[in-house]
C-alpha cells in the first residue's frame, strides 16, 4: 500500500507539472498576443505642404538640338598647296579675314603677263580710233582692235580671281575651331578646313507632336536648359514648319535664343519648354508627393487622429470617482451627534474627486497638438510644370499632403510632422543651412 500511494503521489506531482506548464504555456502566448494586439507602431516622421491654390504656367515641353544662326564648314575651291595658315583654334575672326593661304605663284606669273597683253591691246585699240577719227583707218581695224583689248581685260579678271580662290577668307564675324589641315599639305577642292561658328545668336530645332501645333505661334517665349529643372535661356519662337511629317505626325519648330556669354555649343542636346498664358486657382502638389500604384495615383494626406479609446476611458474613472465618493457617505451615516461634521468631510472627498478630472484635463488645456493619422487618397493628375502637378480631382484647398517619407506609410498610420527637410534640395545644403 505504500508502494502504491507512493506512485500514485508521484503521477498527481507529474501532473500537476505538465498542466502548469501547459498552463503557463497558454498564458504566456495569449498574453503576446494581446501585447501584439494593442501594441501601436510609433509614429512616423514626414515631411508636408499645404495644398493651395497658385498660379500655374502651362508649357509645351520637348527636346531638340542647338545650331548656330550662322555656322559653316569652310572648304577651298581650286587645288594647291597650303603656304600659311593664318589663325589658331577658337580665335574670333572679323569679316572677310584671310584665314588660309594657298601657293600661287604661278597665277600671279599668269596675271603679270596678262595684265602687260592687256595694255598692249588697250594701246592697240586707242590707235585704231585716232586713226579712225583722222579717216586714214578701216572700220574692221577698229572692231579687230576693240575686241582685243575687251578680252584681255576680261582675262586679267579672270586670272585675278583665280588667284583670290587661293586665299580663304572668313564670311562673317564668328569663332573658328580647330585646323584640319597643315602646312605644305595638298587640298583639293572641297576639302574642310575649319569651322566657323557665330555664337552670339543661337537656334534651335525641335519637335512637336500635331496636337500641340494649336498652341503654338511665332513669338511665344522658350526657355532653354539641360535639364527640365534649370532652364537660364531665353527666346522666342521663329518658324513654323506648315507641314505636318506624315510619318512621324510631328512638326518642326525652330527658335532663337541670345547667346552673350557663349555657354550654348552649337549641336548640343537641350530641354526646351514652350511657355503658354499662365493660369490661376490651380491646385499642384510636389511630383515626390504622389505615388503611382496598380489601382490608381495617390497622395497621403495627414488628419487629426479621432478620440475613440481616449473617450471610452473617461466613463470608467467617473464611475470609480463615484464609487469612492459614496463610500464616505456610508460611514457619515454612523455618528449621528456630530452630522454637520460628516457633511462637511463628505463634502471634502467629492471635491478632491474632482481634482484628478481636472488635472486630465489639464494636458488638452496646455495646447498641445492632437496626434495625427494618414488618409489615403487617389488623386487624377494633370499637367506637370518645375517639379509640380496638378490634381485635378481628389484634393481641395488646405489638405496637408506628405511630399517625402511615404515609402513606408500606410492608412490610418500614426505620424509626426517635420517640415524642416525639403526633399527638392541635397542633403549637403540641408546641413549647411
Amino acid at each position: 500500500m505504500k508502494r502504491f500511494f507512493i506512485i500514485t503521489g508521484i503521477l498527481l506531482l507529474l501532473i500537476l507539472v505538465c498542466v502548469g506548464i501547459v498552463g503557463f504555456n497558454i498564458l504566456r502566448d495569449n498574453g503576446i498576443k494581446q501585447f501584439f494586439a494593442t501594441m501601436k507602431p510609433p509614429a512616423a516622421t514626414v515631411s508636408t505642404v499645404v495644398a493651395k491654390p497658385a498660379n500655374w504656367t502651362p508649357g509645351v515641353e520637348a527636346i531638340g538640338t542647338v545650331n548656330a544662326v550662322r555656322g559653316v564648314d569652310l572648304t577651298v575651291e581650286t587645288a594647291g598647296i597650303v603656304k600659311d595658315i593664318l589663325f589658331h583654334a577658337n580665335q574670333k575672326i572679323a569679316a572677310d579675314a584671310v584665314l588660309l593661304q594657298l601657293d600661287d605663284a604661278v597665277e600671279k606669273a599668269d596675271l603679270v603677263a596678262q595684265k602687260a597683253q592687256a595694255a598692249s591691246d588697250q594701246a592697240a585699240l586707242t590707235r585704231a580710233l585716232e586713226l579712225q577719227r583722222r579717216g586714214v583707218g578701216t572700220d574692221a581695224t577698229l572692231d579687230a582692235a576693240r575686241a582685243a583689248a575687251t578680252a584681255s581685260a576680261a582675262q586679267v579678271n579672270k586670272l585675278q580671281a583665280v588667284l583670290d580662290q587661293k586665299r580663304l577668307a572668313a564670311p562673317f564675324t564668328g569663332t573658328v575651331g580647330i585646323p584640319r589641315i597643315d602646312i605644305g599639305q595638298y587640298l583639293a577642292p572641297g576639302n574642310s578646313v575649319v569651322t566657323l561658328q557665330d555664337l552670339e545668336t543661337m537656334r534651335v530645332d525641335f519637335t512637336v507632336p500635331e496636337q500641340q501645333l494649336p498652341l503654338l505661334k511665332i513669338g511665344q517665349t522658350v526657355r532653354i536648359g539641360g535639364s527640365v529643372a534649370d532652364m537660364p535661356f531665353a527666346g522666342s519662337i521663329r518658324g513654323i514648319d506648315p507641314k505636318i511629317d506624315p510619318a512621324s505626325r510631328l512638326v518642326s519648330i525652330r527658335g532663337e535664343v541670345a547667346n552673350p556669354e557663349g555657354k550654348l555649343t552649337p549641336g548640343q542636346f537641350v530641354q526646351i519648354r514652350v511657355e503658354l498664358p499662365e493660369e490661376s486657382n490651380i491646385i499642384s502638389v510636389p511630383q515626390t508627393a504622389v505615388t503611382s500604384s496598380l489601382y490608381g495615383d495617390f497622395v497621403f494626406v495627414v488628419v487629426p487622429a479621432k478620440p475613440t479609446d481616449a473617450g471610452a476611458a473617461v466613463p470608467a474613472k467617473s464611475e470609480e470617482q463615484k464609487a469612492g465618493a459614496e463610500k464616505p457617505a456610508g460611514d457619515a451615516a454612523k455618528p449621528q451627534v456630530d452630522a454637520s461634521k460628516p457633511a462637511s468631510d463628505t463634502a471634502k472627498p467629492a471635491d478632491n474627486a474632482a481634482k484628478p478630472a481636472d488635472n486630465a484635463q489639464k494636458p488638452a488645456e496646455a495646447g498641445q497638438q492632437p496626434a495625427l493619422v494618414l488618409s489615403q487618397v487617389f488623386v487624377k493628375l494633370g499637367r506637370r510644370n518645375n517639379g509640380m502637378v496638378e490634381i485635378v480631382e481628389g484634393l481641395k484647398a488646405g489638405d496637408e499632403v506628405v511630399t517625402a517619407g511615404q515609402n513606408r506609410l500606410f492608412n490610418g498610420m500614426s505620424v509626426a510632422v517635420d517640415n524642416t527637410i525639403d526633399p527638392s534640395k541635397s542633403a549637403n545644403k540641408q546641413v549647411q543651412q
